[in-house]
């Protein structure tokens, strides 16, 4: 079984990059040189460790969060090799929940692409300290010098170079630590043996100009670092090393690194600088949480294993072997087997079956995880990812994890009976494992409709409903998830009333709808004097929830209202809760009708990479797809085009581009946000969706 490692010597790590950047193959080295593997696999042979799925081997990508321990200078560091593919943001969120560190990489020959500068913005979000590695410094084009300027550019101007290189592409040959102002070189077996050089008399002028200005930059995070400085004194390594630790924990700092996953220059150096910079739990402080009881009272928690325990599942995973695994970190106190937890968000104990360490899809039994560390829980049955696991006598609510709303769908039909059969349960799985991933039924077609972040989540998706449930399905045409709203605030009025002789219907609502973009949706409850008895407020709650759901001008979700009920009237005998429902659809169908109603589409965030002679050809077809052109720059000897454009226009968008730049030009797309879809266009799309004489169940009442 692992060695327990105190607080002080455990580093809980991801590896962030744009798509191609060299993560896994990162982490591949990363378990090769510290022990975990006796051999080197590479991505390109579909042989890597991390992605183990036959979807990753095949694709060459990651696509599910994958976690491993391993050991460096008797440190314990966990590290997740996270997919970051705009496709799978769910999985960044995730990890970037229950990191204490990342290392972002970057394809030294691009700089910062589209995708680092996404998942930059993601770490801010969670405080995630980083370093900064160029990666790939041997490849063609590699230019660490326009990476750094890239660095300052479009992610941060708090970058320190506190490496250089000796020689770029094809020359790269060496690296240089600016701190012990010495070189380094990399031979035998995959470059286990490092070797410590004078650095060459070509060089020795750039580094010293480059420490000092490392020096100037980190000595404001040291008081006696910034005086010796200042004194013209030459300051210790380890007065150095303490001065940029502190300025990376408290993110006011970011060390930059350079070397070659691939050619095997650079990871001893690296994980030295994850261990020297990257916080511990104990640097990241109390955790902080809510009272289920009372969302006001703010809760902590200290990183030790004294406290009341607390945990966040971060990943849910099926695994065909054991079953459902809970990926957790644990934030205080020691679990074992057996223990039993609870989950206040459910309000539902958990037996916390077996403990395992994962070894990307290997396992390693344990007895007892203790705080600051991650493994995954066999044998929770209700407990979602983003949900705290705590002590029910001492009951806490950790942050939240917030996740996106899907942007396309299709529909989906099963390929025999058998596959109906095991088709609902497969994708009740996938969804559970899956915040991003929604399924439901269409009530127009009865059609089962897929949704998801892009075209490559849900091909994922069908394919993993194939592979591992073994359903076979028929697929649509993806289809982009429109949305409706509101424009301005406006009143309705619904009445549903029907005598049969017997025992009536009876239900009368006057509501306002208003326009509420903090949230998707919002019910206040503003009826007074006894005009509708209490008990039916959440008939009414409900029936503006269903209308919501499914839509008004062309059956499309709504989104950003609030719904205020303020008026109405029952009959003592004849009033019912699905009068009440009926009524409240008429009367939000009557204000949104008034209330300026129009359909929103999904914008995505293009970025293309191309040669300058394509410029014009790029710039027309992005204009012809109503895209926005947003700037123009140069990197390196392409351009680069931004542009903000609606997703139904950039179904085959790759391939029309390389068509159009014989294969020169790439792109990348993310989602930016929901905006109002041309009168022309949702005319288009409500002519389509509404059809000639077709109605809706609740106006046939």
């Amino acid at each position: 079984m692992a060695e327990q490692k105190s607080l002080d010597k455990v580093r809980n790590i991801g590896i962030m990059a744009h798509i191609d950047a060299g993560k896994t193959t990162t982490t591949e080295r990363v378990l090769f040189y510290t022990g975990k593997k006796h051999k080197i696999w590479e991505v390109h042979d579909g042989a890597a460790e991390m992605d183990w799925m036959e979807q990753e081997k095949e694709r060459g990508i990651t696509i599910t969060s994958a976690a491993t321990t391993c050991f460096w200078r008797e440190y314990h560091i966990n590290i997740i090799d996270t997919p970051w593919h705009v496709d799978f943001t769910v999985e960044v969120e995730r990890s970037l929940r229950v990191l204490d560190g990342a290392v972002a990489l970057l394809d030294s020959s691009q700089g910062v692409e589209p995708q680092t500068e996404t998942v930059w913005r993601q770490a801010d979000k969670y405080d995630v300290p980083r370093i900064i590695f160029a990666n790939k410094m041997d490849k063609l084009g590699a230019d660490f010098y326009m990476s750094i300027d890239s660095i300052k550019s479009r992610i941060t101007d708090k970058g320190v170079v506190i490496q250089l290189p000796v020689g770029q592409a094809d020359e790269f040959k060496a690296i240089i630590d600016l701190l012990k102002m010495k070189m380094y070189t990399f031979s035998w077996d995959k470059g286990i043996e490092v070797h410590e050089e004078e650095i060459p008399a070509d060089m020795l002028e750039k580094a010293k100009t480059y420490r000092e200005e490392m020096i100037d930059k980190v000595s404001m995070f040291d008081d006696e670092l910034a005086e010796k400085f200042l004194a013209g004194e030459e300051p210790s390594i380890e007065l150095i090393k303490k001065a940029i630790r502190h300025g990376t924990i408290h993110n006011n700092l970011y060390p930059i690194l350079c070397g070659s996953a691939l050619g095997n220059k650079w990871v001893q150096l690296v994980l030295d600088a994850v261990l020297d910079y990257l916080p511990c739990p104990l640097d990241r402080g109390t955790m902080k949480g809510v009272d289920p009881d009372d969302e006001t009272k703010i809760l902590e928690r200290k990183p030790n294993d004294t406290e009341p325990v607390s945990a966040i599942a971060f990943k849910i995973a099926t695994d065909p072997f054991v079953g459902t695994l809970t990926f957790v970190r644990i934030y205080s106190w020691v679990v074992k087997s057996g223990d039993t937890l609870y989950n206040p968000l459910t309000r539902q104990k958990e037996r916390v079956g077996r403990l395992l360490l994962m070894h990307a899809n290997k396992r390693e039994e344990i007895s007892e995880i203790h705080a600051g560390h991650i493994c995954a829980f066999l044998g929770l049955k209700d407990t979602r990812t983003g949900h705290t696991l705590c002590d029910m006598k001492d009951q806490i609510i950790l942050e939240k994890m917030t996740f996106p709303i899907p942007v396309i769908d299709i529909a989906i039909e099963p390929k025999t009976k058998s596959d109906q059969q095991r088709m609902g349960i497969a994708l009740a799985k996938l969804a559970y494992e899956d915040p991003s991933f929604k399924y439901f039924s269409d009530p127009e077609s009865n059609q089962t409709i897929i949704a998801g972040m892009g075209e490559l989540h849900l091909e994922i998706i069908v394919d993993r409903l194939k592979r591992e449930h073994k359903v076979e399905v028929n697929t649509g045409k993806p289809q982009v998830a429109y949305r409706e709203t509101i424009t301005q605030d406006a009143k309705g009025e619904g009445v549903f009333k029907r005598q049969t002789g017997g025992r009536g219907q009876f239900g009368h609502v006057l509501l306002r709808l208003e326009k509420n973009m903090e949230k998707e949706y919002e019910f206040k409850d503003e009826v007074s004097g006894g005009s509708i008895p209490k008990e039916f407020i959440p008939a009414i709650d409900k029936g503006a929830k269903e209308t919501i759901a499914q839509g008004v001008l062309a059956w499309f979700p709504i989104i950003n209202v609030r719904v205020v009920p303020y008026d109405g009237s029952y009959h003592d005998v004849d009033s019912s809760e699905i009068a009440f429902k009926i009524a409240t659809y008429r009367a939000f169908k009557d204000a949104f009708m008034k209330a300026g109603p129009c359909i929103l589409e999904p914008i995505m965030d293009v970025e293309v990479v191309t040669p300058e002679d394509y410029v014009g050809d790029v710039m027309g077809d992005l204009s012809s797809r109503r895209g926005m052109i947003q700037g123009q720059d140069k990197r390196g000897n392409a351009a680069v085009i931004r542009a903000k454009v609606p997703l139904s226009e950039m179904f085959g968008y790759t391939t029309d581009l390389r068509s159009n730049t014989q294969g020169r030009a790439s792109s990348a797309m993310s989602f930016s946000s929901y905006e109002k879809v041309p009168d022309n266009v949702a005319k288009k799309i409500i002519d389509e969706r509404v059809g000639a004489g077709k109605i809706k169940a609740m106006d046939a009442e």
